[in-house]
Formats: structure tokens, C-alpha cells, sequence
């Protein structure tokens, strides 16, 4: 796959529930916002959808490496979507853009939430509680917008964002708008394994959660990725490091055989030695390899 010289990148502002949350979004090469999708106001670019599907949803152009001569290219009508949902929580974590403009430069749309209460978004966020919501609004908004193919939207959580990812890919799980296909990128499966296995994410988990798994058990069920596996439809693409120390090496294959006892298609990329972040040769590869299957019939 040719990857594309060009990008646009926004910020964008849109309603979940009652809050206004932020995310980012890159545009490929050729595709492009223009009038009425998109009005262009002031030097900064603003503009504001004002249609039945996408209410006061803000864009803000943030970046671009266009040539000014090119900025009207457009290659075809409409493009793949990629909703990449970020892992860690609060300040430790974030939305990685470098790997977002990579996505873009396979061909996609990457739509890439901050949650509630991240990045200047309203409220707190909940490690996979209602922030869940803050997905579910992002797929409803790419879903509308004219240039993105609502066909082919697809899902990929990183670390922590595993868990939103599956709760959206099985919200989304029928009708002919479902989603498409689901990475889970060395995804959390288990939470309350996640705090027996993580000593230093405890305090955090009890602050955020509630309480420890003993007293508030049905909180980490219902945030864990395991809970809600049944209800998958669409093919999942399972990524992990062997020596992973933040996620660790077992919540990808637990993850990976219960989808098969299910009968769900799932495929199973184990990367040797890898730790939570990959090198950059191995994490380059992966990209390839992620891309080369979500490509794949």
C-alpha cells in the first residue's frame, strides 16, 4: 500500500452526553473538508456542522502539510475510518499523534478521542465508565460526515482504549452501519486482573472505580473487555508484546482464546520480546501488518 505524502490535521469539539469533548482527527491525502461540509471561518479555520446527525460539532485546523497548490485534490469520494481510541488515564497516556498521522498515511480517516475531562474536554474521566460514551458519539459523528465510507469504520484500542473499543464495537454490532473491524493493540482484557497485576495503578483504580475489586466487583466487570466479548460480531485483530509489563502478555491470549471458544474470527499477532511500546522497527512493521488486515476481504 502506497502510503500519502499529505494531511490535514483538526481538532474537533463535539457533544457527548452533556459534556463538550475534544478529539483529533487527520484527513489522507485527497480528502479534504470543503463547503457545505465544512465553512471556513477567521485565519484559524473553525467550522461548525449544523446537520441533523452532527450538532455543533467544531473542527479546528491545527496542521497541514498541503501544498497550497494541492489543497483541492480530491481522489475519490469517500475514505475508511480508523476511531483510534488512546490508552492510560488522565495525564499519563494521551493521544499519541505521531502514530495517528501514521494511520492517516495509510489511507484513513483517524478519528482519535481525548475522553471527557482529557485535553481541555469536559468532565472526568472514568477508565472506561461513561467515557465510553465519548467513543459511541465519535462513531455516530464519522458515521455522518460525507467523505468517510460509514461501511468500512473500524475500531482500534491501545492499552486502556481496549476497553472502550470493545464496548463501542459491540454497541455497534448490528444494521448495516456496524462496525467493521476491531484491533485491540496490547489491550487490557481483565481490569480487575489489570489491578492485581498493576500495585501501582491501585490507589488510582479505587479513586476512580470506587473501591477494590472485592468491595466494588461489578464495577471492574463491567468495564472489562472479557465481559462483553460475546457480544462481538465483526473480525478482531489481537496485537501484544511477550514481555509486555503494563498489560500484560496474557490479557491478549485470554482475549484471543475466549473469542475463539465463540466462535468469533480473531486473529492472533504475538510480538516477541516487545514490551508495552514496541521498538520502532517491530512498531512499524506492526502498523503495516494492522493495516495490511483491516485492507484484507
Amino acid at each position: 500500500m502506497k502510503e500519502a505524502d499529505f494531511f490535514l490535521l483538526y481538532q474537533v469539539t463535539y457533544s457527548s452526553n452533556e459534556f463538550r469533548v475534544k478529539a483529533y482527527m487527520y484527513l489522507p491525502e485527497g480528502c479534504i473538508i470543503s463547503s457545505p461540509c465544512h465553512k471556513q471561518e477567521t485565519e484559524e479555520r473553525i467550522g461548525t456542522y449544523n446537520t441533523s446527525s452532527l450538532h455543533d460539532v467544531k473542527f479546528r485546523l491545527l496542521a497541514s502539510r498541503y501544498p497550497p497548490t494541492q489543497i483541492d485534490n480530491h481522489k475519490q469520494e469517500s475514505w475508511p475510518v480508523l476511531i483510534y481510541c488512546r490508552g492510560g488515564l488522565g495525564n499519563y497516556g494521551g493521544v499519541k499523534t505521531a502514530w495517528v498521522e501514521q494511520f492517516a498515511h495509510k489511507g484513513y480517516i483517524v478519528f482519535a478521542p481525548s475522553y471527557r475531562g482529557n485535553e481541555g474536554s469536559e468532565g472526568r474521566d472514568e477508565y472506561g465508565g461513561h467515557d465510553i460514551e465519548d467513543v459511541r458519539a465519535a462513531y455516530r459523528l464519522v458515521q455522518a460526515l460525507p467523505y468517510a465510507d460509514s461501511s468500512r469504520i473500524s475500531l482500534m484500542g491501545f492499552s486502556r482504549g481496549a476497553i472502550n473499543a470493545v464496548h463501542t464495537a459491540t454497541f455497534f454490532n448490528e444494521g448495516p452501519h456496524h462496525v467493521h473491524k476491531l484491533v485491540l493493540w496490547s489491550g487490557v482484557a481483565d481490569v480487575e486482573r489489570t489491578y492485581q497485576e498493576r500495585t501501582d495503578l491501585r490507589r488510582t483504580l479505587k479513586r476512580i472505580l470506587g473501591g477494590s475489586p472485592r468491595s466494588v466487583p461489578e464495577a471492574y466487570l463491567a468495564r472489562s473487555p472479557l465481559a462483553a466479548a460475546s457480544k462481538l460480531r465483526c473480525p478482531v485483530l489481537i496485537m501484544h508484546g511477550t514481555e509486555d509489563t503494563q498489560v500484560n502478555y496474557s490479557h491478549g491470549t485470554r482475549m484471543y482464546h475466549w473469542l475463539k471458544r465463540r466462535g468469533i474470527e480473531v486473529t492472533f499477532h504475538a510480538y516477541g520480546g516487545q514490551n508495552h511500546w514496541f521498538n520502532d522497527n517491530i512498531h512499524a512493521a506492526a502498523v503495516n501488518n494492522m493495516f495490511d488486515w483491516l485492507a484484507s476481504p
